[in-house]
C-alpha cells in the first residue's frame, strides 16, 4: 500500500471549498511514519503567485514535478484528511535542500527562533 511521503507534492482539495473548486498542489511536510499511519497529512499550499515573503520558498520548474516556477507557502500549514488528496505524488520529492528551507519557513511562521 503506497502512502504520500515528506517532500512530494500532491494536488489537493482544500476543506470548505465546494468539490467543483479550483484545486492547488501541496507540499507534504509531515513525517513518513506519521502519514503511513494517520488518516490525515500535514501540508504546505503552493502557489504559481510568487510573492517574497520570509515564509514562503520558492520552488523552481520541475522541482517535485511542478509544471511552473511556484512558491511554497509556510504560513498557510495545515493538516488534511487524505481524502483531499485528489492526484500525486507528481513526479519524486523535492531536493533536502529545498526541504530544509521550508522547514526553516515553516518555523519563521510560527514563531520557533533558530
Amino acid at each position: 500500500m503506497t502512502y504520500p511521503q515528506k517532500g512530494e507534492i500532491y494536488l489537493v482539495r482544500l476543506p470548505g471549498q465546494p468539490k467543483d473548486k479550483k484545486t492547488r498542489p501541496a507540499l507534504i511536510v509531515s513525517l513518513d511514519i506519521r502519514n503511513r499511519l494517520a488518516n490525515d497529512v500535514i501540508v504546505v499550499p503552493v502557489s504559481t503567485t510568487l510573492r517574497d515573503s520570509p515564509t514562503h520558498v520558492e520552488l523552481a520548474l520541475g522541482e517535485g514535478g511542478l509544471t511552473q516556477r511556484s512558491m511554497a507557502k509556510c504560513e498557510q500549514i495545515t493538516t488534511l484528511d487524505k481524502s483531499f488528496l485528489i492526484r500525486g505524488p507528481f513526479s519524486g520529492k523535492i531536493s533536502p535542500q529545498k526541504m530544509s528551507e521550508v522547514k526553516e519557513a515553516i518555523q519563521k511562521a510560527i514563531g520557533v527562533v533558530l
